[in-house]
């Protein structure tokens, strides 16, 4: 098996679980918990290039403004996604949480060939259009945009394809974006220190602990997942991503639960179907392909 696909698959699982770990920490305000999750995932890459020993890197890429800036960007989605993800496990939103991510898929096919030159087939693109119909549903039936959902999609969506295309391999990329991060993060914590009002001081061991866990949680599948990335196509990635939502779905209904009225659940039909339809033209065009390939060889 290509190792890809086993270090994504790995990542999304973890992923899926996440909202069992930030039920954990639900008293802490999403912005504080993402800030927390900068630092300690910060010291935990540190901890990994001092054991590995690779601090070259850092002199060449800081004589390179454009993947300065290309890592800039990637933080900024990164922590994005971060805050808008908290925010809706503490609120209740995991159900959204989860269709931002059955979404994510068709928005990769987007992306790839926005940006890839990747050519879409048609019964991708039937996918595609079949997903739009759905969020066009949700919109329709509850009066406002999906914005959790769309949100998560897109800002993971666009981190992903600069991931793809990055010059750093997976633990510097999440070493460079965590450090343009940091100060930012450092700052924030330390104004809630001075004004007395940071779970630092005001929580007890357990909450600070669980904080803590954030750094090797939030670490380890990021660097799954950008190994993954660069090791398969975003189509790929896109197939294997189902795992991540599926557990959200689950946990949302049977753990949380998060109610899910029958016009809800036909927004979420439609968007399964476009993955039932873009997984089967997958499928057959392997098959496809396959079979050309033993007709050329004979």
């Amino acid at each position: 098996m290509n190792p890809g696909i086993v270090y994504a698959t790995l990542a999304y699982m973890v992923w899926g679980m996440f909202p069992l770990y930030f039920k954990q920490v639900a008293d802490v305000p999403a912005l504080e918990v993402v800030m927390h999750r900068t630092v300690w995932s910060l010291l935990f890459v540190m901890l990994v290039l001092l054991v590995l020993k690779r601090w070259a890197w850092i002199g060449q890429v800081a004589r390179q403004p454009k993947v300065l800036g290309a890592f800039a960007l990637s933080a900024l989605l990164l922590s994005s996604n971060w805050l808008i993800y908290v925010w809706a496990v503490q609120n209740q939103h995991v159900l959204d949480a989860s269709l931002g991510y059955f979404i994510l898929p068709l928005v990769n096919v987007t992306l790839a060939y926005a940006f890839l030159g990747e050519r879409p087939r048609r019964g991708q693109w039937m996918a595609v259009g079949l997903a739009a119909l759905g969020v066009l549903w949700l919109t329709i039936q509850t009066g406002r945009l999906p914005w959790v959902a769309l949100a998560l999609a897109l800002t993971f969506g666009f981190y992903g394809l600069l991931r793809k295309v990055a010059v750093l391999g997976a633990l510097e990329g999440l070493t460079l974006e965590t450090m343009m991060l940091a100060p930012f993060a450092a700052a924030y914590l330390a104004y809630g220190v001075w004004h007395g009002d940071s779970v630092l001081l005001q929580g007890d061991a357990r909450a600070i602990g669980w904080l803590a866990i954030a750094g090797p949680l939030t670490a380890i599948p990021l660097l799954l997942f950008a190994a993954g990335a660069r090791r398969i196509p975003m189509t790929t990635l896109g197939i294997l991503q189902y795992v991540s939502p599926s557990i959200l779905f689950m946990l949302s209904v049977m753990v949380f639960k998060e109610p899910l009225q029958v016009p809800r659940l036909i927004g979420f039909a439609l968007i399964w179907g476009a993955l039932v339809v873009y997984s089967l033209e997958g499928l057959f065009n392997n098959r496809r392909l396959k079979l050309a390939r033993v007709a050329t060889a004979s």
